[in-house]
């Protein structure tokens, strides 16, 4: 694919936000705790992080997650950013489109024949077909349609209600107008973390006729209703054939070298069915073209791969050099693909 350049407009944009909400005790403070985890100097980790955010498109949170003090130029330079894929994402995922992926709702309608479950829509339910829906699945997944990150996210029990007129009215009250059914997950994921879909996040692009995956990254959950960090989960970044590349860690200095419950090791950990998300991909980076760039959620169910969600700002998901001893980044194969 030929070289492209990145939409300057959005790349000016992203820096114009960054500078104003720029927190000078903020940055003095992660400089700080980056300094004392690597042995280095504070003020000279401050001005790293400046040069870095300005001219090498990483945000002072990239620079702290990815261990930036402890790599050189040219490792650096393997590391996708969070800048970067947003420079993406507005380049390529095309705006008229992007609201199909910002409500759960819409875009449960949109790729409907890749979910692998039944779902709700509680404003056009009666309490009466509420109730059905619920006990028919015995377990059921309440949802915020406009909500990230895992908010408003909560997992209920038939065996749990009784009134389901006051029922439908609670999830009305949370916005939790999506409704469910809850994924029963591949014995692999199980075994790791039986209490929470464990999603594995596949980035893809689509170039116009093929959907290219760029990176998997695999989040597991601690036995709450989402794998999301917020919940207290955690991930580990795959190789391109499902194998993890390490231990397991977060954004909050957290290291896992086993699943802290169950005790299953993350660094042995392989993704079952990787033929089959392959050929899931393709088809499901196919239904809407006109967004080339996605973060996808899906999770490996007993027969095969569901679709849980898209995120057109697909986030992003990278290698931690001082706890993997891997040393570099996913950026290349961006590049590759991409042609940028």
């Amino acid at each position: 694919m030929s070289k492209k350049s990145l939409d300057l407009g959005a790349r000016l944009k992203y820096f114009v936000d960054r500078v104003r909400g720029f927190n000078g005790s903020a940055l003095w403070s992660r400089a700080r705790a980056v300094a004392a985890q690597h042995g280095k100097n504070p003020v000279a980790i401050v001005v790293d992080m400046l040069w870095s955010a300005a001219f090498r498109s990483a945000p002072f949170q990239d620079y702290v997650d990815w261990d930036f003090a402890i790599l050189n130029r040219t490792e650096r330079a393997t590391y996708m950013t969070h800048a970067i894929s947003n420079h993406l994402a507005m380049t390529f995922d095309e705006p008229a489109y992007r609201g199909l992926f910002h409500d759960k709702i819409e875009f449960n309608k949109t790729f409907d024949g890749f979910l692998g479950r039944e779902w709700l829509d509680v404003r056009e339910a009666s309490a009466e077909e509420l109730q059905d829906f619920v006990e028919r699945h015995g377990v059921v997944m309440g949802k915020v349609p406009f909500s990230d990150s895992g908010h408003g996210v909560e997992r209920y029990e038939a065996a749990a209600t009784s009134d389901w007129a006051a029922f439908r009215s609670e999830l009305l009250t949370k916005g939790q107008t999506l409704v469910e059914e809850y994924i029963t997950q591949h014995p692999v994921l199980a075994a790791v973390c039986p209490g929470t879909a464990n999603t594995t996040r596949v980035t893809t692009f689509f170039d116009g006729s093929t959907t290219h995956v760029l990176s998997m990254a695999q989040k597991f959950g601690r036995g709450q209703a989402s794998d999301q960090q917020t919940f207290g989960g955690f991930y580990t970044m795959l190789d391109l054939d499902g194998a993890s590349r390490g231990p397991g860690y977060d954004s909050h200095d957290g290291v896992h070298p086993t699943h802290p419950e169950s005790g299953v090791s993350i660094p042995d950990f392989r993704l079952p069915m990787i033929d089959e998300l392959f050929a899931f991909m393709q088809e499901i980076g196919r239904v809407v073209p006109q967004m080339r760039y996605v973060g996808w959620d899906v999770v490996i169910g007993e027969k095969g791969p569901v679709l849980v969600e898209g995120n057109w700002a697909a986030g992003v998901y990278e290698n931690k050099p001082s706890i993997t001893g891997i040393r570099t980044g996913s950026l290349p194969r961006y590049r590759e693909v991409i042609g940028f």
